[in-house]
């Protein structure tokens, strides 16, 4: 594997941090591969993303970003520079039925009219009745302009819900992970993978506060295990995740009218078992 060059130019750490690149794009690269994305097309999305890093993160106090110094930046040509900042904007729109499906089941799983004795999403039924919270309460609690039947439609298609024998919605995860939904996994897989990338970086880059960023790592271990273990990591996982989103949602409805309420954040928790050609045989432990 080839190394940057040693040189003043180059900051200290390079090597390393060309070394960790290349451990997180090799199941990007694979992803994008069986979905026929080549090389060819993600140089183009990657010098867009250089620019648009460099001219929003990059930039001097009080200074006019050149295309001259984000050329030197990012080793972009000076002319492609100026064309890619023109064109800046007009592609990447957010997907809102993917947002709004995560709010509702957000709300679902952290406000407490919507669960049950145990803390779990309780069935919600389809039509009014007098002691119970419906479905339709549900989605007029995030947007009275949203279409119930529609929303509900959706759902169904991706297995997000089901309706039961009573007639009552019940929510098939505790997360908006649709089960057929391509699109909506993607959204997601990009939503999750950035945050995560954004928050070792926040730590390597020395900047506060810090963020958690921790794993358990092991290996040496039989299929039999990492079943055992992958069983495990979900329900600890989505015991967590269940906590800090009710606590979240507490804290919006009491934040909602404050004057510095811009912040946002993400909690995730994943589980990956393989076998790992990088491993480097230290056995275990967290990191």
């Amino acid at each position: 594997m080839s190394e940057p060059p040693t040189t003043p130019l180059v900051a200290p750490g390079s090597a390393a941090l060309v070394r960790a690149a290349r451990r997180m794009l090799r199941p990007l690269v694979r992803l994008l591969l069986e979905k026929q994305i080549t090389l060819p097309y993600l140089t183009n999305v990657l010098k867009e993303i250089y620019v648009d890093v460099a001219a929003r993160d990059l930039a001097l106090e009080e200074r006019r970003l050149t295309d001259s110094r984000i050329s030197l930046l990012t080793g972009i040509h000076r002319k492609e520079v100026k064309r890619l900042r023109q064109e800046a904007g007009a592609t990447g729109t957010r997907d809102r039925g993917v947002a709004l499906g995560a709010l509702l089941v957000s709300r679902w799983i952290g406000d407490p009219r919507f669960l049950d004795g145990r803390g779990r999403p309780r069935p919600l039924p389809r039509v009014p009745t007098r002691d119970e919270p419906t479905f339709d309460e549900l989605v007029a609690s995030v947007s009275k302009d949203i279409p119930v039947r529609s929303v509900l439609d959706e759902w169904l298609r991706l297995g997000v819900a089901e309706v039961d024998e009573r007639d009552r919605v019940r929510l098939r995860e505790d997360s908006f992970v649709p089960a057929h939904g391509l699109e909506e996994k993607i959204h997601f897989f990009g939503r999750n993978l950035g945050d995560h990338v954004a928050a070792g970086a926040h730590n390597i880059l020395g900047e506060e506060p810090t963020f958690i960023d921790r794993s358990v790592f092991y290996d040496a271990l039989t299929p039999g295990s990492i079943e055992e273990l992958r069983k495990l990591a979900a329900d600890e996982g989505a015991a967590a995740l269940r906590r800090v989103n009710q606590r979240a949602l507490e804290l919006q409805t009491r934040d909602r009218e404050a004057a510095d309420a811009r912040e946002r954040m993400t909690f995730g928790a994943y589980f990956f078992a393989g076998q790992d050609e990088d491993a480097s045989g230290d056995g275990g432990g967290d990191a």
